[in-house]
């Protein structure tokens, strides 16, 4: 899966590092049986608009969202909802009706931020900065030549 920052639009704080479950086994899948996030981490779910808690070891934030278009940088805006927060592990489930994006994070990393509807947050950008990176080496090494 990759990873990707996700950022709050309006003051660009990095709230976390997250990983895009990106097909149907990585979705299905989600955060059951692993271990803890770490406070930075955290799983962006597309499409999806409820998580459940079975199988979890650990309570965690949701942020609900939708698509609010693209960033300049080829990332995606994302319009908070809702925001569900410390779900515990076995007992809890999640949803919101509206939403088409579930972001996992942390217990209490949503607070910490002060994460809320109507917030602005954004993921990216998508590019693969690994394929950049590699692109620009190749052509360094052409000048070299």
């Amino acid at each position: 899966m990759r990873a990707l920052p996700l950022t709050r639009e309006k003051d660009g704080a990095l709230l976390a590092t997250v990983q895009l479950a990106e097909t149907f086994w990585t979705r299905f899948r989600g955060l059951m049986l692993t271990p803890p996030l770490a406070a930075e981490g955290g799983l962006w779910l597309e499409p999806c608009d409820s998580v459940h808690m079975l199988f979890m070891r650990y309570p965690i934030d949701v942020v609900f969202a939708r698509r609010a278009g693209e960033a300049g940088d080829g990332g995606v805006r994302a319009e908070v909802l809702a925001v569900k927060q410390r779900v515990l592990p076995w007992l809890g489930m999640a949803w919101c009706r509206k939403a088409t994006i579930a972001i996992e994070l942390a217990a209490g990393r949503a607070a910490e931020f002060g994460v809320q509807a109507g917030d602005t947050l954004r993921l990216g950008p998508l590019r693969d900065a690994e394929q950049e990176s590699q692109g620009a080496s190749l052509q360094g090494r052409e000048v070299e030549a």
